[in-house]
């Protein structure tokens, strides 16, 4: 078996130079009135965050908070795997597998991991702690990037589930998102006698094929969901149709600028987290601009854009090729979170079609980064969850 590594983040001085450099010599294109951002990332906008990343930002201190958490790496196959493995306090705590998406990295969960960590400091008690396993997905942060053809979602579920093997957990549950989410759910799949049960916080609305009116079983409030699903099909999901066919073509162009790569990601976080406040979106109503840099900068200084893109072009080749099993029962109990700002929203009664739905909840607040919007919010539903899900994990 191979050995686990310890990990610290050390970034050189020299790279944090060349980024400031190559943000001094930017190149802005021309001014254009879009103040809704309706044509993309605003240009006003960009600069002001721009500028705070150039002068007001800290990457020491942002670097030095990521290494405030036990991070390993794990050689599988001769690829590297980053991740995080903060063990709780609690000789009790259930160990939990977390996977992430895309623009996001594990800084998504630095504020989520002592909630699920140390509950009783943050209004649980010690019977909802956790063991947390967070890694960086493969061409992510500072997990390898494969140099080849095939590293799939499934393919990234069955190296999670040798991961927690490896440290000893036979036993889990898991939770995603974003990329997480199929994760998740292709990791129940290849291995339910160890993912005994998940957690979900997107789930793609699929209307079901054995129901002669699939619409006749969205409540009333899901219609709405359904009209944002449609609008989102139609202005938000250029990026993916791009990132699914030719994803080596701008990951040079955001490998190479700084701020081409400030201004893609910003963009998504504008979109798709709930940062509207008085009929103003202003990304920093959900998320801290230091934040969002802390994982920018993850992408930056690791190169990882271009790598992290191309699990698109992996996914749509091994969904055409019919590898992927993301339709029908999934072995394993299913918990779900719908927060009201995710880019897609399925109504339960499809859900349902997928598996045995032991918790569903609609969040008040939050979005597509919900862990990293609303982290107390998010940590409580992972308590709830896991506490319907106790008889499947203690099940032989």
């Amino acid at each position: 078996m191979s050995v686990i590594r310890p990990f610290t983040l050390e970034v050189p001085d020299a790279a944090i130079e060349d980024l400031h450099q190559r943000i001094d010599r930017v190149r802005w294109p021309d001014a254009f009135e879009d103040p809704a951002w309706d044509y993309g990332a605003n240009r006003p906008y960009l600069q002001e965050l721009v500028a705070y990343w150039r002068y007001g930002f800290d990457w020491r201190a942002a670097e030095a908070r990521i290494n405030s958490f036990d991070q390993y790496i794990l050689d599988l196959d001769g690829l590297d795997l980053h991740f995080i493995h903060q063990r709780s306090p609690h000789p009790g705590a259930r160990p939990l597998l977390m996977s992430h998406g895309w623009p996001g990295s594990i800084v998504e969960f630095l504020d989520l991991i002592p909630r699920l960590t140390t509950p009783e400091a943050f209004g649980g008690s010690p019977e909802d702690a956790f063991h947390v396993v967070c890694p960086s997905l493969p061409g992510y942060g500072f997990s390898a990037a494969p140099s080849q053809p095939g590293m799939h979602p499934g393919r990234i579920a069955e190296r999670h589930n040798r991961l927690m093997l490896s440290l000893g957990y036979d036993r889990y549950l898991a939770q995603g998102g974003d990329w997480g989410s199929p994760i998740t759910q292709l990791t129940a799949v290849c291995a339910p006698e160890h993912c005994r049960a998940i957690h979900v916080n997107l789930v793609t609305p699929q209307p079901p094929r054995d129901a002669p009116d699939p619409l006749a079983l969205v409540r009333e409030h899901e219609k709405a969901w359904l009209d944002d699903n449609a609008r989102h099909e139609r202005n938000g999901t250029g990026y993916f149709a791009i990132q699914c066919t030719r994803p080596l073509t701008p990951g040079v162009g955001l490998a190479d600028s700084a701020v081409g790569l400030c201004a893609w990601i910003a963009e998504k976080f504008h979109y798709w987290t709930d940062c509207e406040l008085d009929g103003v979106r202003d990304l920093r109503n959900a998320v801290s601009w230091d934040a969002l840099l802390t994982n920018i900068s993850l992408y930056w200084f690791s190169n990882s854009i271009g790598s992290s893109m191309r699990l698109y072009k992996e996914f749509a080749l091994a969904l055409g090729r019919g590898e992927l099993a993301l339709s029908g029962r999934l072995p394993t109990p299913l918990g779900i979170t719908v927060y009201p700002h995710e880019i897609f929203k399925s109504p339960r009664a499809w859900a349902e079609r997928r598996g045995e739905i032991i918790y569903w909840s609609e969040a008040p607040k939050g979005g597509h980064f919900a862990a990293m919007e609303q982290p107390q919010a998010f940590a409580e539903e992972l308590r709830a969850f896991a506490r319907k899900a106790a008889p499947a994990l203690a099940t032989t």
